[in-house]
């Protein structure tokens, strides 16, 4: 059984302070008063050294003397991350409130607070303290084996993918990526070179698809002063640049035939020629290549040089998309929030059981860059230290009514847009409701479930976590 948690609270008025302390402990809370900043300060630091561990929540008042209530609350949200604050004045203004849960209160109440007020205060801030535990592990996990780098991935197809880039680091092979804009082939091209011997030489980064044609062999090889218009002095392009480390050409798919010819000659013999130029240039550097389109089809259709594909297809790297491994988005939207609330000086509890359950829901045609922009926008927009529902992008609660995404494309009419997905990925969906409606409707009892679906307990469970299906979390939903 939990321990109750333990409450400080502090208020310079001592009648309002020990009142407060004595309702907490009639609801079975251990409570301290205390009258004012630098008490409040040394209650907490002795707390975090106490065998009874620190306290849970401050409740405190925000006209202290010397030391204002709302510093207080910053110092607290900084140094003592594993109490929550709630707020309390005699004064509310909009732009107090606005800056106390900025700061990191999780609420904020005006004087006089009658009961009812108080102990939703307290479930909230518990559940303030709860959901930041849940987020400390999945932080572990991140951090831990499910990560590579800056890359994370629970989903099994991740996990092969990262036993690939750790295999292949080590060596100067050549490796092509093939994958939907978005899913982080420029993060796995960083993670290889980092895990290399490269790894204290340059990275160099280029997005073939986004420099004209004409300006295109200048961005790879250089060029000399006065080669074209132009060029009013010598350039040293990027396979120069990269020299002894790693050069990450994306969107390969996107270079002209010419410049296909010249790539291949380059990763043949490690050699070149800077535009305008008849001295040859060598030079040491491991190339790694993305597409967002299957070069096969393009080899296939005359578009993409065959000699080249060979030459670049040694280790080939296929990144899914988000909405294939479903079971990625709890922790990817994790440490994105993790991320932009150290970049908004905000602290963030982590996100509520139904707003998880819609993130995983949405199909991400943008994918994983896709998913930091939802949760970059829902920390902006936040009020509170949980993302909840609301904090979401209309296109995300209601992906029904957005024309690029998948919801109820099982029931599409003709008009309906079409997202060009695999099958398998158009299923995972339809085949999480199932299975969502059977646990439920078995009590959330797995072996039931597993009997009702005709398949056995194992099956059961593999499936729910590759559709990232948590029965616990859903117990303390329902």
């Amino acid at each position: 059984m939990d321990r109750p948690a333990r409450i400080l609270v502090i208020d310079d008025d001592p009648i309002v302070a020990d009142s407060l302390a004595a309702f907490f402990e009639r609801e079975g809370h251990p409570a301290v008063a205390v009258y004012g900043p630098d008490e409040a300060l040394a209650s907490l630091a002795e707390a975090e050294e106490s065998p009874d561990g620190p306290f849970a929540v401050a409740v405190c008042d925000i006209n202290l003397p010397r030391v204002g209530g709302i510093e207080l609350l910053g110092r607290i949200t900084k140094a003592y991350r594993r109490t929550s604050v709630v707020m309390l004045t005699g004064y509310g203004t909009v732009e107090s409130a606005v800056e106390a849960l900025r700061l990191g209160a999780v609420d904020y109440l005006t004087k006089p607070v009658v009961d009812d007020e108080l102990r939703i205060a307290l479930q909230r801030a518990l559940r303030h303290q709860a959901l930041q535990r849940e987020n400390a592990q999945l932080r572990g996990r991140i951090e831990g084996t499910f990560s590579l780098g800056g890359i994370v991935g629970h989903d099994p197809r991740m996990q092969r993918i990262f036993e690939v880039v750790r295999a292949v680091s080590a060596s100067r092979t050549t490796v092509l990526m093939s994958g939907e804009s978005g899913v982080g082939k420029s993060l796995i091209a960083g993670a290889i070179h980092q895990a290399s011997p490269r790894k204290e030489k340059p990275y160099v980064e280029l997005s073939c698809g986004s420099i004209p044609e004409t300006l295109l062999e200048s961005e790879l090889f250089g060029h000399v002063k006065g080669a074209f218009t132009g060029a009013h002095a010598d350039k040293a392009g990027r396979f120069l640049a990269a020299d002894g480390g790693t050069l990450f050409l994306d969107e390969i798919n996107s270079a002209s035939p010419g410049m296909q010819l010249k790539l291949l000659r380059v990763l043949q013999e490690r050699k070149f020629e800077p535009v305008g130029s008849n001295q040859t240039i060598e030079v040491d550097v491991r190339v790694v290549l993305a597409s967002n389109q299957p070069l096969e089809d393009l080899v296939a259709k005359g578009q993409f040089r065959q000699d080249l594909y060979y030459r670049i297809n040694v280790v080939k790297i296929e990144v899914p998309p988000l909405r294939d491994r479903v079971s990625d988005i709890p922790i990817l939207a994790e440490r994105f929030l993790e991320e932009r609330g150290r970049e908004l000086g905000k602290t963030f509890a982590g996100f509520s059981p139904e707003a998880m359950d819609v993130l995983r829901r949405y199909s991400y045609p943008g994918n994983v860059r896709e998913l930091s922009n939802i949760v970059e926008r829902a920390a902006v927009l936040s009020r509170g230290q949980t993302i909840a529902v609301e904090d979401l992008p209309p296109q995300v609660i209601e992906p029904e009514k957005a024309p690029l995404s998948m919801a109820g494309a099982s029931e599409a009419s003709d008009d309906t847009p079409w997202v060009p997905m695999t099958l398998e990925a158009a299923m995972v969906e339809p085949e999480r409701r199932i299975i969502l409606k059977a646990l439920a409707a078995n009590g959330w009892n797995r072996t039931a479930t597993a009997e009702q679906l005709g398949i056995n307990r194992t099956t059961l469970y593999k499936k729910m976590r590759s559709l990232g299906i948590d029965p616990d979390e859903h117990a303390r939903a329902g």
